[in-house]
Order: structure tokens, then sequence, then C-alpha cells
């Protein structure tokens, strides 16, 4: 059988969509495909209150700028859009891995991370790692701030995430005094005053472990306040497994956890993705031109699931993943891309036991650096950005 359910544009009122629901199965959701309004790289998050916040990147890919839009619930459109980026056509978005990322925090405030250009520092500084976050009227973002103030060799992984309580916890990838791979490290700046103020970055990861320098990462706090950071390690140059550290005490310590191993004498340029859905941790990446997901346990941080993409295993890249609260996934990712070189848009359903769902999804014409982002709807419908 072959339902209908993809919808181009904006979510739809569920009596639009039909579907399909044998007896004793949760219905098939509706599956949207959302247009950046105008950008590339869309970050996306729904607040308690069912507003839609994105952040997404316009211009040139290694100097342009990041612009933020909200959907308040019931409306079709956007609002006019807002530049994150306090000096104009700095941002840098080259190479996929190093787009924006975003939170949103206490009473909808909005947080964004990026990485900004090389040129007026030099060369062995990498690219320094700017911070805003929404002003209190909600009307424009503060002016943006370095929050690098002693690691160097900003390049592939930045991310940000926030709790409910005024915690946020800025995260990247560098080294101290010593380049190179295997001397980088995972690295967190801390605020406990709603991104008023920042403490000054520690490193988090086992410095055994090194981090490959042109990959991303994802951080996240789920529901309980724990903070996830999911990154690329690159001990001896070639043991680039992807590797979750986990704190239950806002970042003083973490546990590490190993979720996919990878032998690769070489960096693959990847992303990862976090996410959480019916009480449960999802995670998302990439090895070997093959994208993943997993559900993680709560007490221990490991895997209880792996699931694979369908499709072809050798240029699948870019993994999102998002659950509902009736245990359906959706992954979506990016194929055939490179650099330079756009690809297509690729999603999959999935059941709650992991077993695809219908048809596998496609859309051709993706552009250079894109990739998507996956969220629900309070509906339980799912949507990608892209």
């Amino acid at each position: 059988m072959k339902a209908i359910w993809i919808t181009l544009g904006f979510v739809l009122a569920a009596a639009s969509v039909a579907h399909f629901t044998p007896a004793g199965h949760d219905p098939k959701p509706a599956i949207v495909l959302l247009r950046a309004p105008g950008g590339i790289e869309p970050q996306t998050a729904l607040d308690g209150a069912g507003a839609l916040h994105m952040v997404y990147f316009k211009g040139d890919a290694s100097g342009g700028d990041i612009e933020y839009v909200r959907r308040d619930p019931g409306q079709k459109n956007f609002a006019s859009p807002i530049r994150v980026n306090s000096a104009p056509a700095t941002a840098v978005a080259i190479g996929t891995v190093r787009g924006p990322q975003m939170s949103v925090g206490r009473n909808g405030r909005v947080y964004v991370i990026w990485f900004g250009s090389s040129e007026k520092t030099a060369p062995e500084a990498g690219m320094p790692i700017f911070f805003s976050r929404l002003n209190d009227a909600r009307t424009a973002f503060e002016p943006q701030r370095n929050l690098m103030r002693y690691t160097q060799g900003g390049d592939g992984g930045l991310s940000v995430a926030a709790d409910l309580l005024g915690h946020v916890y800025a995260v990247w990838h560098a080294f101290f005094r010593e380049p190179g791979e295997e001397h980088r490290r995972v690295y967190l700046a801390s605020s406990a005053d709603d991104g008023r103020s920042f403490s000054r970055e520690v490193p988090v990861s086992p410095p055994e472990l090194g981090a490959c320098g042109c990959c991303g990462m994802r951080a996240f706090v789920d529901a309980s306040g724990t903070l996830y950071v999911l990154f690329r390690a690159a001990a001896q140059g070639v043991h680039r497994d992807m590797t979750l550290l986990a704190s239950s005490d806002r970042g003083r310590t973490f546990r590490t956890t190993t979720l996919g191993p990878w032998e690769l004498n070489a960096c693959p340029m990847s992303t990862a993705y976090l996410s959480e859905g019916r009480q449960r941790l999802i995670a998302a990446w990439e090895k070997a031109g093959q994208v993943y997901f997993g559900a993680l346990d709560s007490g221990s941080f490991a895997l209880v699931s792996t699931v694979v993409a369908p499709g072809d295993a050798r240029n699948q890249k870019h993994p999102a993943v998002a659950a509902n609260q009736a245990g359906q996934v959706l992954m979506a990712w990016t194929e055939g891309a490179g650099w330079s070189k756009g690809g297509s848009l690729v999603w999959q359903l999935f059941d709650p036991s992991g077993k695809p769902v219908g048809e596998t999804g496609r859309l051709a014409g993706l552009p250079a650096w894109d990739l998507p982002s996956v969220f629900t709807d309070q509906e339980g419908n799912f949507v990608v950005a892209y």
C-alpha cells in the first residue's frame, strides 16, 4: 500500500491529511517539508507554547549572515527575519559542518552559536566562536561575543544547549597550545544566568580521545536536565569513534560512551544530531557513507537500539532525527552532496520497533552546503526543514 504522506509547504490541519490506520496501530503521521526562507542549514525548535523558532544561513558560505525567524501557533507564515550576527557578512557555513546552531531556553529565549570568519585572526587560531541571544524585548539579538578565551583552532565543531532553569551550555572542540587532532578536546563554557555571562571554557572530553578537526558536533539538554554532547573522536588520528559525553550535574563531570566505532585515517566531515521524544534520547550519526540512529538508555547512556537508514550506503550524510509521543521516528539525511555540490534530501519514517514504514521519500535539488533539521509538531506530525 502506498499512502499519501508528503505535503510540501507548512503544516496542514489534521483533517486535510489522509491516513490509513490499521486496527491496533498508531495512525501514520503527516510528513511536511519546510524550506528555510531564503537560506540553508536551518536549525529548528518548537517551544512549549507551540511557537516554531528557526535560524538559517544566508549569503556567501565563507562570509554570510545568520537570520532568525519565528512562527507563532496557528500562523502559516513566519514573522520578519532578524539578523543574528551583529558584524554583517562574517558568519561561516562552508563545508556544511560549520553552520550555526540554536537552542531555546527559559521563557522562550533563543541562543545561537556560530563560527566567524578567521580573516582578522591569526591562521593558527582558527575561526572564533561567536554567541548571541535574543534580547529581553525579543526584537533583536544582542551584540555578538567571542566565547573563546584561551583555546585555539576553531574549525568544525560547535553547539549550544539550554534548559528551562536558565542554564546555557556552549561547546566546541579546539586545542590549547599543541595543535593537531590528537590534542583537540571538547570544551565547555557554561552560563547560569540565561546566557548573560559565561564561565571560561574548560575541557570536558578525555584527552586521549582527541577530536576530529572538521567534524560537527551536537549538544542537547533533556527534560531531566542531563547535558549531552555528541562528537567524533580522533585518537591516534585513526580512531574516529562517535562519542557521547553525558553530565547529570550541569557540566561539572561527564561520563563517556562510544556509540559508533570507526577506523579511518581521514576526516569524514560529518555531523551529528540529538533529540528527545517519548521520554527517550535519540542520537543520529554517520559511518562510512551510511547514517544511523539509536535510542539511549537514560541510566547507562548506552545505546539500546541501532537502526540503519535504507538505500545507498555510500554517500549518505548529515542525519537529523526526531520521535513523536507514539514512538514513531523520522530520520532525514542528504545523499550525493559534496564539496560545493548539492544533492538530494532523503527521509524515512520508522515504527517504534525501528522498522521502516512506507516508502523512502526523496527530493532532488538540495543546495550546496545544505542539511536538514527535523522536529515534531504538537499533533505528532513530522516537519523536515531544509
